[in-house]
């Protein structure tokens, strides 16, 4: 009977099956994200509005325009990307530009897969020409445009 017990290996007494847990906030991929954005040229993030100010959608937990859903069991994570876009560059690249930059960095930080990344442009950023100010361009009545047109002057 000494003899099984000798046998045995003692490692595995010594050391019980041990479970480990990675948990990675929501926050954590959108900072992630966020600092990536700010990397690419030609993109803005969605400001807030009173509404969401109101209802309490913009609070220190939440970052506008970024929404993250992982997948524990797959070890995998989903990302919806709200953006605005620089009138005059093409979407599919920057849309493209976006998804691998963003896929790149969570997958560095956090080894996770990245299993979808969903870019929205919500809006077009219109560039103000060079050296105009909005102050500039006074706002010209119904009747200075009609005037303007009928003297054969180009309005820009």
């Amino acid at each position: 009977m000494n003899e099984k017990l000798t046998q045995v290996d003692t490692k595995e007494i010594e050391l019980a099956d041990t479970l480990f847990v990675r948990d990675i906030e929501t926050r954590v991929f959108q900072t992630i994200a966020l600092q990536t954005l700010s990397e690419i040229e030609g993109i803005a993030m969605l400001e807030g509005n009173i509404i969401d100010s109101f209802l309490g959608r913009d609070g220190p937990d939440r970052i506008k325009g970024i929404a993250v859903d992982q997948d524990l069991k797959k070890h995998s994570v989903k990302l919806k990307i709200e953006v605005n876009v620089e009138y005059g560059l093409p979407l599919p690249a920057k849309a493209e530009e976006i998804q691998t930059k963003i896929s790149h960095e969570i997958s560095r930080l956090t080894g996770l897969h990245v299993s979808t990344i969903h870019v929205v442009f919500k809006n077009l950023i219109i560039p103000k020409p060079e050296g105009m100010e909005e102050e500039e361009q006074p706002l010209l009545e119904v009747k200075d445009v009609t005037e303007a047109i009928d003297a054969g002057e180009v309005i820009s």
